[in-house]
């Protein structure tokens, strides 16, 4: 798991729990009778105030009973709560490469925002594997998750089935590759455009792209709406100017190898992320071609790395911080309705235009 759910979040509070931890002598637990006795209140009204199950104390009342709680470092078990109502107050990430700084930043965003409505989030890496996915789609129901994140979907049995029996879903980047559920991103069509119509402002028709995994629906939508964009112009890319390359710094080096073996070499190249961009950026360095003198090299997601490694990318920037609360958000509409909730609204992208596509 990685962090730890309370209901303060403040800096202060923070320092103050963990003082007031440290100071307990080590060993002894504070029951919930204690909290009771110091609350003045039965055991009953502490574990329904804690549990957040709804109860005739006033907010006085619940005040009082938090403030003992917090007072005598006393964290309920939730293990009972769980096995009575088959229910927790995890959510479970399911991400596809944890070493990718963009999904990492994403994951963040989204433990932030799930702490702070009291819940905890537990991580796991599916490294895009159908069979690794069910697994832990199955691992995570068997430990009454409250719903999972689904970031980085791929389609699988065990999906389909999670889906079947109304597992509260998020789709989270990639949209559900099977339907049903709910999708927090981009327009990533809308984006493809974007960068296509940036390109031919600038004058640049003899284009190229190096796109993603096409079963992946961010991958394929960014690169359809970049090839429609330019087919309506008259500027189609050719065959061999279209390459697969993955989404990792070793496609787009692969990538850039088929794209430049020529001597003839495109004028632009839009990459499915910036992992694949800096791949290709290393194999014009290694063929003596400057960018953007020679080619102009557009990205996808502006990895937080950009500003440390590649400072010189234009990208598309997707705001990772707004996932968070927009993940917890659609959620929390899945928990409180009926039947399959509203499509949440398209996150808003910009193009970030730095050296490399200005």
């Amino acid at each position: 798991m990685i962090g730890q759910a309370h209901t303060r979040g403040t800096p202060e509070a923070d320092a103050q729990s963990t003082a007031r931890a440290i100071a307990r002598p080590a060993g002894r637990s504070i029951g919930i009778q204690a909290v009771a006795e110091r609350a003045g209140v039965s055991i009953a009204t502490v574990s329904r105030v804690l549990n957040g199950i709804k109860s005739k104390a006033n907010e006085e009342t619940e005040a009082r009973v938090r403030l003992a709680a917090d007072e005598l470092g006393y964290r309920p078990a939730h293990a009972g709560r769980a096995l009575r109502l088959r229910q927790t107050k995890l959510v479970a990430l399911l991400i596809p490469d944890i070493s990718n700084a963009f999904y990492a930043a994403i994951a963040g965003s989204i433990e932030s925002s799930l702490r702070a409505r009291d819940h905890t989030m537990i991580l796991c890496n599916t490294n895009e594997d159908p069979r690794l996915q069910d697994f832990y789609l199955e691992e995570m129901q068997a430990y009454h998750v409250r719903g999972i994140a689904l970031l980085g979907a791929v389609d699988s049995p065990g999906l389909a089935a999670a889906l079947a029996d109304k597992l509260p879903i998020a789709f989270v980047n990639r949209k559900p590759p099977c339907g049903g559920g709910v999708f927090v991103g981009i327009d990533n069509h809308a984006a493809g455009r974007a960068v296509a119509s940036h390109f031919l402002s600038r004058g640049y028709r003899d284009c190229a792209v190096i796109h993603g995994p096409l079963h992946s629906s961010a991958s394929r939508e960014r690169f359809e709406g970049f090839l429609s964009a330019l087919r309506e112009a008259g500027a189609a890319p050719a065959g061999p100017n279209i390459v697969s390359g993955g989404l990792s710094l070793e496609g787009g080096y692969a990538a850039a190898r088929l794209l430049l073996k020529a001597e003839r070499h495109p004028r632009a190249i839009f990459c499915a992320n910036d992992l694949v961009a800096y791949g290709l950026f290393r194999r014009c360095r290694e063929l003596g071609l400057a960018v953007p003198r020679d080619i102009a090299v557009m990205g996808f997601d502006d990895n937080p790395l950009n500003d440390w490694v590649a400072p010189w990318l234009s990208t598309v920037h997707i705001p990772y911080d707004a996932f968070g609360i927009a993940v917890t958000e659609a959620l929390v509409r899945i928990w409180d309705g009926a039947g399959e909730p509203e499509a949440a609204e398209p996150l808003p992208f910009s193009l970030r235009l730095r050296g490399s596509a200005e």
